[in-house]
């Protein structure tokens, strides 16, 4: 879907028609302290974008105002009506396709069939896709073709917003060699700086470099990467996407090193997460904690216990345990104050 969140607002308040819009935390005059869930295309081009702090994309938008452009308008997301929007057109996508992956709320994939299959049987099934969300929901998506999970993501992304792009076997080559690293999903800024600084900026550089030199450096993503800059991608279509992780995290209005706000976060935080987790009948064996301080730096620390769980006092153990160095010396000898702390669950399995 193109910037879903921010399309439906616009689509459901007309008044905001061709405005920029971002959808995120309250950005409380520059002070708040949330991130960019989704930016329209209009706010896109002051350089706003989704996972940013929203006090980033404030600033960026009263730069723009200076310069005689309109305001962003920053609205709170709302989840349920998205969610109910992403329900309606994943099932009537399920409807016409025979295999259906939900990769989001916004994304998914879909597996056409194989037999008696041609790249023109693919593009009309994806324009009839498009012509329904338009009509039905009033909304535009971008569909990818390709030979792959890998290809038909890139694809999807080539000609937002509204597009359709078609990615043959014999298209890969030509397609993925000019782009640049970055490109490629998986590999997130903090790679990209490592492998331009290693002079690899394009796709095409970085089939140049040996399987060997890349898991030297990359460990076990090393080698998804050289295969992925060969448009190489063996992952299957899953239909009942398993959950692989379950997590919860928020940030503080004050950065506070107060060992009773933070820990009554963490319970709260813990609640969250096991609630989750019991309703999905599932059951964990790894806790991993998130902390952000007031810099930015991130740590995480996690534990695997030894007998599968979905008890909130065995959540709230392993997590205190984990956070308290993070109060002292220990894991924090400069007392620098905390941002965000998270909670995440791993290792899931069915009880």
């Amino acid at each position: 879907m193109d910037a879903f969140f921010a399309s439906i607002e616009e689509r459901d308040k007309p008044r905001l028609k061709g405005l920029p819009i971002v959808v995120g935390s309250d950005p409380k005059d520059g002070n708040g302290r949330g991130v960019v869930s989704t930016a329209n295309y209009a706010a896109r081009k002051y350089g706003i974008h989704s996972a940013q702090p929203i006090g980033i994309a404030w600033s960026l938008s009263e730069k723009a105002a200076k310069n005689g452009n309109p305001k962003a308008i920053f609205i709170e997301p709302d989840i349920k009506k998205y969610s109910k929007e992403s329900k309606n057109i994943i099932s009537y996508i399920k409807t016409k396709a025979k295999k259906v992956e939900q990769a989001s709320i916004d994304e998914a994939y879909i597996e056409c069939e194989k037999e008696n299959q041609s790249w023109e049987k693919a593009e009309n099934f994806a324009k009839e896709i498009k012509k329904y969300i338009k009509e039905k929901n009033k909304l535009t998506c971008s569909i990818g073709i390709g030979p792959n999970k890998l290809i038909a993501k890139m694809a999807s992304s080539f000609k937002k917003p509204d597009g359709l792009t078609i990615i043959t076997d014999e298209d890969v080559k030509n397609f993925l060699d000019p782009k640049s690293v970055g490109d490629i999903p998986g590999i997130g800024p903090k790679t990209e700086s490592v492998l331009k600084r290693m002079k690899i900026e394009t796709i095409r550089d970085l089939k140049n470099i040996s399987r060997e030199k890349l898991i030297e450096k990359f460990g076990k993503w090393g080698a998804g990467m050289f295969e992925r800059s060969r448009g190489i991608d063996t992952r299957e279509v899953e239909e009942d996407r398993e959950i692989k992780s379950i997590g919860e995290q928020e940030t503080f209005e004050k950065d506070t090193l107060d060992s009773v706000i933070l820990i009554e976060k963490l319970k709260e935080i813990c609640s969250r997460v096991q609630k989750r987790v019991e309703k999905n009948g599932l059951l964990f064996k790894t806790v991993t904690i998130i902390v952000r301080f007031e810099n930015f730096e991130t740590k995480t620390r996690s534990h695997t216990v030894k007998t599968k769980t979905n008890s909130l006092r065995d959540l709230e153990g392993e997590s205190l345990q984990m956070f308290l160095p993070f109060l002292d010396s220990r894991e924090n000898p400069n007392r620098k104050k905390i941002r965000l702390l998270g909670v995440r669950v791993e290792k899931l399995i069915h009880r």
